[in-house]
């Protein structure tokens, strides 16, 4: 059996130790996860430091065993009726854990709720869940990436390199390539991987919807001091970095102006109304692909102001949209028309 990475393995000790009443020894818990004694110990000596309500029973002969104290652990983790239903009903904002382990021991405790309220009072309770509903346009699904997340995970964890085969959106076909994998970031319905890439000597980021394939390397590398997942990612207006410094200002009409107003864009945002109801908007990025693409998203409701690139960027834009709807009327019009002249009636 392969080694599970550290966090893995407890995660399971925990689940061990939560579900055994009479509690486990150190050389079962070493034998069932294919570990040694010092490891388990280890591991128990780190729930404690914790404060995990970890207990040390006797048994005959002096056997010891272990197991996490139901007295201790029972009170904290009791919820209320509404906590328990609030609970169950927020249970698909988990989807993009699907299938993996997390994912599995969520559904355990969403088994456990259903047990508890019986089938009637379920469906009088998902009737509530019709006052909510998250869409799911351009989401991702990944209950079939389970595997590769978590070995993501295990080697992000471990500081383990790993070799994947990614395809790019504009590739025709997967390229291999090595990566260090620093984190995991969820941005509109999707993962991403961000990692250092050897061959480009920098940091880059992967979508994990177009990684083929990924195995885990035993090579193991030094993970950047001062690098912060959060911090990396400041200064984007998404998921993608840039190298510059830029400041974006723009004019949405007053008719946008109070939905703009109402959503946290980026921690950066200036947002200043205007006495003819419009909105002024500053943002302070390291590069405008992704604003650009927002900008347009409001069609003329929005002005570009500043950066000068950027406003000629979209204006190019909307020059060739403008020509692709031009030349489709044109197209349609030549479509309707009917293939043989009118013959008259005699």
């Amino acid at each position: 059996m392969p080694e599970e990475p550290p966090l893995v393995r407890q995660w399971m000790l925990l689940r061990t130790l939560s579900a055994r009443h009479y509690g486990a020894t150190i050389r079962e818990l070493g034998q069932e996860r294919g570990v040694s004694e010092k490891t388990i110990r280890r591991d128990l000596e780190t729930f404690r430091r914790a404060g995990f309500p970890l207990e040390e029973t006797a048994g005959e002969f002096g056997k010891k065993s272990w197991r996490i104290d139901p007295s201790k652990s029972q009170p904290g983790l009791t919820f209320a009726f509404d906590e328990a239903v609030a609970l169950y009903l927020g249970r698909r904002l988990l989807e993009p854990l699907a299938g993996t382990l997390f994912w599995q021991a969520a559904q355990n405790a969403f088994k456990k709720i259903r047990a508890s309220l019986g089938a009637e009072a379920l469906r009088h309770i998902e009737r509530f869940g019709g006052m909510f509903h998250q869409t799911m346009v351009g989401a991702s699904d990944y209950s079939q990436k389970a595997d590769m997340i978590d070995l993501l995970m295990q080697a992000i964890e471990e500081h383990r390199a790993v070799i994947m085969a990614y395809q790019s959106l504009r590739a025709t076909e997967p390229v291999t390539c090595d990566v260090y994998p620093y984190g995991l970031a969820y941005h509109r319905g999707s993962l991403y991987l961000v990692g250092w890439s050897p061959d480009h000597g920098e940091i880059r980021h992967w979508k994990v919807d177009r990684i083929a394939e990924l195995h885990l390397e035993e090579l193991r590398f030094p993970p950047p001091e001062d690098f912060d997942l959060k911090k990396h990612l400041a200064s984007s207006f998404g998921i993608f970095r840039g190298s510059g410094q830029v400041r974006v200002e723009v004019r949405f009409s007053a008719r946008v102006a109070r939905y703009v107003e109402e959503s946290k864009w980026h921690a950066s945002q200036r947002l200043t109304r205007q006495k003819d109801g419009s909105l002024l908007a500053a943002f302070e990025l390291d590069h405008t692909e992704e604003i650009k693409h927002w900008i347009l998203s409001f069609g003329q409701q929005a002005e570009v102001l500043g950066p000068a690139q950027l406003r000629e960027e979209i204006r190019e834009e909307l020059t060739e949209m403008a020509k692709t709807y031009a030349q489709t009327k044109k197209t349609r019009r030549v479509s309707k028309a009917p293939s043989h002249p009118p013959q008259r009636t005699p």
